[in-house]
């Protein structure tokens, strides 16, 4: 599409979008030409912006507005226009300083980076935690907590440790959970979450002649503790930056979009489109394929840890978000995260 513009549409355009960041208001000939250089009159723009409108990059709201950008307007801007610089070692410094410390559980620390990209980009902050599934095991504890619950702690070999309470048909003693860990543990160890459903399914195959009731409740425990396995929490901070944008003023947008924020299944799904070890990834609008973020841009981008994708993390804000800020942001602080994942739990 770039070949369709001259320099001079490209810098109306760009000026268009920019000031829009800026104002969330239409912008007209006038205001272009006065905040510009480029000793254009005011009609001359006004034929540019039309002609821009009709490559379908500018809108008109209503009829003697200013224009606005589409949505494959702001496309355009971020592929082909956008400068990104990567951000000063001020701000990089700032951002770290922001994790008080990173000895930190698991879902603390990935709860916490969602806070901080919130707070940097004054926009939404989301972490898609590790999917279960891609966990290495080290070992897994029972704790009775009371008749028929039992917390089953798995700890990964790389130190982050998840917790899930599950409910069971017989009364254990601790003594007895001790016993069943133990059993658990001795064939379970350094198996990806994956391979242990596999191991325990084939396990309770061959032990099916055997008497054993313990062993039978150690595969059935185990059976349920990592059901499931292809979950992932997903960390979402910054909710009330989000209303402070004019694009979500009305009530109705507003209730949308958190619904589709509540909805994990949502969440996950847009997890599936952007955990491509690609780097850094922009969804604009209806880009992002969930009808109630139309009106959203998502920036992401995936950590990790030993070179494996364990997750990803990004922005969500308005469609016109000051981009050349959050792109070096999210990169940022998805290199920041993989760093603290590969120094502090191995």
């Amino acid at each position: 599409m770039g070949t369709f513009l001259s320099e001079r549409m490209r810098q109306i355009l760009q000026m268009v979008i920019e000031d829009y960041i800026l104002t969330a208001e239409p912008v007209g000939s006038r205001t272009i030409s006065r905040k510009s250089n480029l000793a254009l009159s005011p009609a001359t723009i006004r034929n540019i912006m039309s002609d821009l409108e009709d490559l379908g990059l500018l809108f008109q709201p209503y009829t003697s507005a200013g224009r606005v950008p589409t949505e494959k307007g702001f496309r355009f801007y971020v592929d082909s226009i956008l400068n990104v610089h990567e951000l000063s070692d001020k701000e990089q410094q700032e951002i770290r300083s922001k994790y008080t410390s990173y000895q930190v559980e698991g879902p603390d620390l990935f709860r916490e980076t969602s806070r901080i990209l919130s707070l940097s980009s004054h926009c939404l902050g989301i972490v898609w935690g590790p999917r279960m599934s891609s966990i290495i095991l080290q070992h897994t504890e029972f704790v009775k907590l009371r008749r028929h619950l039992v917390l089953a702690i798995l700890v990964s070999t790389t130190g982050l440790v998840y917790n899930r309470i599950i409910e069971v048909e017989e009364d254990f003693y601790q003594s007895e959970l001790d016993h069943l860990s133990d059993y658990l543990n001795s064939f379970l160890t350094g198996l990806t979450l994956s391979q242990v459903r596999e191991k325990l399914l084939e396990q309770m195959r061959v032990e099916k002649g055997a008497y054993d009731r313990l062993l039978e409740q150690a595969l059935k425990l185990g059976e349920k503790a990592f059901a499931s396995i292809d979950e992932t929490d997903v960390f979402i901070e910054g909710r009330t930056n989000i209303l402070q944008e004019p694009e979500f003023s009305s009530i109705s947008k507003m209730s949308d979009l958190f619904r589709a924020f509540e909805e994990k299944a949502t969440m996950v799904k847009l997890l599936d489109k952007f955990t491509d070890p690609k780097g850094v990834q922009i969804a604009i609008g209806s880009e992002s394929k969930i009808q109630e973020m139309e009106t959203c841009s998502l920036v992401t981008s995936t950590y990790g840890c030993e070179g494996r994708v364990w997750g990803a993390l990004g922005v969500i804000g308005p469609r016109r978000m000051n981009y050349s800020r959050i792109i070096p942001l999210v990169d940022y602080s998805a290199k920041l995260l993989t760093e603290i994942l590969e120094t502090h739990f191995h």
